[in-house]
């Protein structure tokens, strides 16, 4: 029996390999993946959120290039490697765009950068402490791959930030739907009865409420947030894992393999757990490859709505929010370049779920 169930993992594995699209689609969302684990790491703007903000370069093309002043704060901002890696920096430091800058006696002088033609204010710094050439180190060049936004925040660092959140979505959600929908389509198919009855009474109703309707009304509930919105979601993607699993198990109870478990004395929970999930699965992880997708584009919504990530979080769906208008002035990039990200992500999840589905297909 050992050695069939390794052939047949062997085949599917083999299956899934000779799949082009599916093989793409798993490196581009391991790719993603690591994006989002390690954003921070990635991004060009590296403070929390990727939320610094500079109004006078605003809505500036991708390639765009300016001086950036830094002048360091006097607040002691303590925060370990941890915290930095995973969440950001906490960045207390003034930073100023500039377009000319002397030095002169301990003194630096610099031009605000100023767009549309306009002349920007003039300002002094007075170097009591750091000789000339140690504050020339405060003077970069920062070029923004992405452009800004209308905020005038780094677009690239909010993409790579806002990869968390529209991935680690689908976990949660994908996560929490298994382990209600699998409980709940076990209890019903393996019992029947009243207890099916009742199971499916409450998965009918689950199901013909629309399911954004449904995830706004949770999260109004809940509140507004990060969580909040992980669990909405996730509350109303278990009904389909629920039937799928229900219909499976119906079937394969009958089978020999569960009656000989039960006529060695097996409990119920071992013959579920042990004998006929492992069986079914196959179903399962399609349905789940397609319930990422739906989360993913749940959550875009919600965050377009603004009732999902708040600001300042970086979430692809409230960059589309912030600048649809911008299509029709001339920056449509500001929205297209998230609405693109989200395209690519929920179509790798559609493709990786159609290869999965071929290659655990035993009819073919």
């Amino acid at each position: 029996m050992s050695h069939k169930s390794n052939s047949l993992k062997q085949l599917a594995l083999q299956k899934f390999k000779s799949n082009f699209w599916g093989v793409f689609s798993f490196c581009f969302i391991i790719l993603v993946g690591v994006v989002s684990v390690f954003a921070y790491v990635l991004a060009p703007d590296d403070s929390q959120y990727a939320n610094q903000m500079h109004l006078a370069i605003h809505s500036k093309k991708p390639g765009f290039k300016v001086n950036m002043l830094i002048i360091p704060s006097e607040i002691s901002t303590k925060q370990n490697g941890f915290d930095k890696l995973f969440f950001g920096k906490k960045n207390a430091d003034t930073e100023v765009p500039i377009s000319d800058y002397t030095m002169e006696d301990g003194i630096l002088a610099y031009k605000e950068y100023a767009s549309d033609g306009l002349e920007g204010a003039e300002k002094i710094i007075k170097l009591n402490v750091l000789p000339d050439h140690v504050f020339t180190g405060y003077i970069t060049e920062r070029t923004f791959l992405f452009g800004t936004d209308k905020y005038g925040r780094d677009l690239l660092s909010r993409i790579l930030v806002g990869a968390r959140i529209s991935f680690f979505i689908g976990f949660v959600a994908v996560l929490i739907s298994l382990i209600i929908g699998i409980f709940m389509g076990s209890i019903a198919g393996y019992f029947g009865g009243r207890v099916d009855a009742i199971i499916m009474w409450i998965i009918n109703v689950t199901w013909s409420i629309p399911t954004l309707l449904l995830v706004i009304a949770i999260t109004l509930a809940l509140g507004k947030g990060f969580w909040q919105v992980f669990i909405a979601v996730g509350l109303t993607m278990w009904v389909e894992v629920a039937r799928v699993v229900r219909g499976q198990i119906i079937s394969a109870k009958e089978m020999q393999y569960v009656t000989a478990a039960r006529a060695l004395g097996y409990n119920d929970f071992r013959i579920i757990t042990k004998h006929i999930l492992p069986n079914i699965m196959a179903p399962v992880i399609v349905i789940s490859a397609a319930n990422f997708a739906a989360a993913i584009l749940i959550e875009s919504g919600l965050s377009f709505l603004g009732i999902g990530a708040q600001p300042p979080m970086a979430s692809w769906g409230a960059m589309i929010k912030d600048h649809y208008n911008y299509i029709i002035l001339g920056k449509p990039y500001l929205a297209i370049i998230p609405g693109l990200c989200i395209m690519s992500l929920v179509m790798a999840f559609m493709l990786i779920g159609n290869a999965l589905r071929d290659a655990l297909d035993v009819k073919s």
